[in-house]
């Protein structure tokens, strides 16, 4: 009885250990599809039928990723073994020689995504028990108020807050301008911005007419929503550094949690310019590719919030690097949330944000709309302000190939933004 009870252990073992052993990958599928925003999804699949899935969206580049993926990274990843996710991280990043960029960390992240998201079906775990498990129960949201005017963005902040919300993102409409970021008047969404010629939309930017505002704007929503409402706001990078800094400054009296790309990075030495001169909270980092270009900002701590999203920083395991090493340097995390990055991305992000020690807070707008939730099956719980990580084992997400293929492709751009003499600026 004790030999055959040996033998039968041996053999489950054996069983286990040669199907942990090899994974093969067979397929590689690339999807480009538009649920009122295009998005880049990858699928992977394996030998033994098990699949993840991965987001590669790059707004207004999406079929140059598409190609990426396509032409250049599936061929090189057939009959690998799936498990070996940091061992394929490091071919597709440091076999080419051409590294970093948006277009190719992408490609990067969306596979990397899908191994994770194989890993944890595979041991029937969701990703962040691999990952190290829970460092909170649930994840903390900041949602967005976008007003045609800053008694509009009020109303907006209080329905929010109504609704659970102890975070908001205040943006409204300036005074003189014909468009303002993050606030689309009648229109829905960029697509009609473009009309029937795709093509960047230009929009105006003027520094005195902003300045004009947004102090004002922050005044009167402490008056009207009181102290214990966290504000944060977007500058998107439209202000020099000195700008930044009076405007950092100006808003101390009213403790924002923190003020979000105050101005451009690519001179990382410009955070250094801020941060002599205000204590407001500083955030930077949706349109950084890799630990890299967020390297000085973070040992420097000139910032914050490190707000690196997954899709376009490498994936899971790039991220989680970026997380450790901010968290050496007392800075946290805030992932980028934009309606341009997939619900893949944001599972992703939920993973790393239920698990990392220094996570702070999670940009969200919502899936409401009907046929993004078509394309991707999720199951997302988001209640007073917080949102709860899916126990699925993987992502804990799914992927409708018809529906996808359903809701075609259409050529789109983000705005092009000029001074009000004609100069190209910062969008």
């Amino acid at each position: 009885m004790l030999s055959y009870l040996i033998n039968r252990f041996s053999k489950s073992f054996y069983q286990i250990g040669v199907r942990v052993k090899m994974l093969k990958i067979e397929q590689v599928k690339v999807f480009v599809c538009n649920p009122g925003r295009n998005f880049v999804t990858v699928k992977i699949i394996t030998e033994q039928g098990i699949y993840g899935i991965g987001d590669a969206t790059l707004n207004g580049r999406e079929m140059a990723v598409a190609t990426m993926l396509e032409e250049h990274i599936a061929p090189c990843l057939i009959g690998r073994d799936a498990h070996n996710i940091e061992d394929i991280w490091q071919y597709l990043y440091k076999g080419v020689y051409w590294r970093k960029g948006p277009v190719n960390m992408a490609a990067i992240a969306a596979i990397d995504m899908a191994l994770w998201d194989i890993k944890g079906k595979v041991a029937n775990l969701p990703v962040y028990q691999l990952l190290g498990g829970k460092s909170r129960h649930a994840v903390n949201l900041y949602a967005h108020a976008n007003g045609e005017s800053i008694s509009d963005t009020l109303d907006k902040a209080e329905a929010l807050i109504k609704q659970g919300f102890k975070a908001i993102r205040l943006q409204a409409a300036i005074p003189g301008l014909a468009v303002t970021y993050g606030v689309l008047g009648d229109k829905k969404d960029y697509f009609e911005l473009q009309g029937s010629r795709p093509l960047p939309p230009e929009e105006t930017w003027s520094t005195k007419k902003y300045f004009a505002m947004v102090v004002e704007l922050f005044k009167q929503a402490r008056e009207r929503l009181g102290d214990q409402i966290d504000f944060l706001h977007d500058v998107h990078s439209r202000l020099t550094p000195i700008e930044s800094a009076r405007l950092g400054k100006l808003l101390e009296p009213y403790d924002l949690f923190f003020l979000e790309d105050a101005s451009i990075a690519e001179n990382q030495d410009n955070y250094q310019v801020i941060r002599q001169h205000t204590t407001t909270p500083l955030a930077i980092g949706e349109t950084y590719n890799s630990i890299w270009e967020c390297k000085s900002l973070i040992q420097n701590q000139h910032i914050d919030f490190i707000r690196t999203a997954a899709t376009h920083a490498g994936g899971i395991t790039a991220m989680r690097r970026i997380a450790d090493f901010a968290n050496l340097f007392n800075v946290r995390t805030a992932p980028h949330g934009a309606p341009d990055l997939s619900p893949i991305c944001f599972a992703a992000h939920m993973h790393l944000n239920i698990s990392a020690p220094n996570f702070a807070i999670q940009e969200f707008v919502g899936f409401d709309n009907e046929q993004l939730n078509q394309v991707f099956k999720h199951n997302y719980t988001v209640e007073s302000g917080m949102a709860f990580v899916s126990d699925a084992p993987g992502l804990g997400i799914d992927f409708d190939e018809d529906a996808a293929k359903a809701l075609p492709y259409k050529r789109s751009y983000l705005p092009v933004s000029r001074l009000e003499d004609g100069t190209v600026w910062n969008w």
